[in-house]
């Protein structure tokens, strides 16, 4: 069963990818077809290509064991996700939440890395809050594969918190009162994060982001 300390862990795997593995996922995504930058492209994530995929997969069965210190229930990785980050580009801060009851897998964090790092900016964080603005006062049990009484946070996912009509006023993310906890790792470094952890990614001012994604889930992706 999952318990709510993972859907709120945070973790970091500094040998998740070898220095020659961060060199072939960037010669890899060098050959790929010349991605458009702005904002109309801006938090776009696409299937990462079927070679890196290979690597990638590699190195999170390397680190699970590491992970599941803190993620006992961890059994896989979903599919890896791509993104680029240029100057003006950033993430808000979002929250995709505990999935819906249903049976495995699902998901109950993510995992992420950069390949390379921008010149300045483009830090990954995430952030915390003891405001009860927080919850939505629903709870998990075992029916649904959680330790009775795990609370249900609020959700604001990725592409809802990326939409262009979100910039029109703040979200409720966005106005919650929370701390902010910013990393600044280099380039390999693998950031595992609870599903109801809040999270996003600094304005990049200088140079571009690479970075890879996916989910972790509690049973094997059919």
């Amino acid at each position: 069963m999952i318990h709510v300390s993972e859907t709120f862990a945070l973790h970091t795997v500094e040998d998740f990818l070898t220095a020659e593995e961060i060199s072939q996922l960037n010669k890899i995504m060098d050959s790929e077809p010349a991605r458009a930058s702005g904002p109309a492209n801006a938090f776009r994530y696409e299937a990462a290509p079927r070679a890196a995929q290979a690597i990638l997969q590699q190195a999170a069965e390397r680190a699970l064991p590491a992970v599941r210190r803190l993620m006992p229930s961890l059994a896989a990785t979903a599919r890896w996700m791509y993104t680029e980050l240029g100057p003006g580009d950033a993430v808000p801060v979002h929250l995709g939440g505990i999935p819906d009851a249903g049976p495995p897998p699902r998901r109950v964090g993510r995992i992420g890395v950069d390949i390379a790092r921008a010149g300045q900016g483009g830090q990954f964080y995430v952030a915390t809050s003891s405001s009860p603005g927080l919850w939505t006062g629903d709870v998990r049990g075992e029916a649904d594969g959680f330790l009775p009484g795990t609370p249900v946070a609020r959700s604001l996912p990725h592409a809802d918190a990326t939409a262009p009509a979100s910039g029109d006023e703040p979200s409720w993310v966005e106005t919650l009162p929370k701390t902010r906890w910013v990393t600044d790792a280099p380039a390999g470094v693998a950031f595992a994060y609870g599903a109801q952890l809040m999270h996003g990614v600094t304005p990049v001012t200088r140079g571009t982001l690479r970075k890879f994604v996916t989910d972790l889930l509690d049973g094997t992706p059919t």
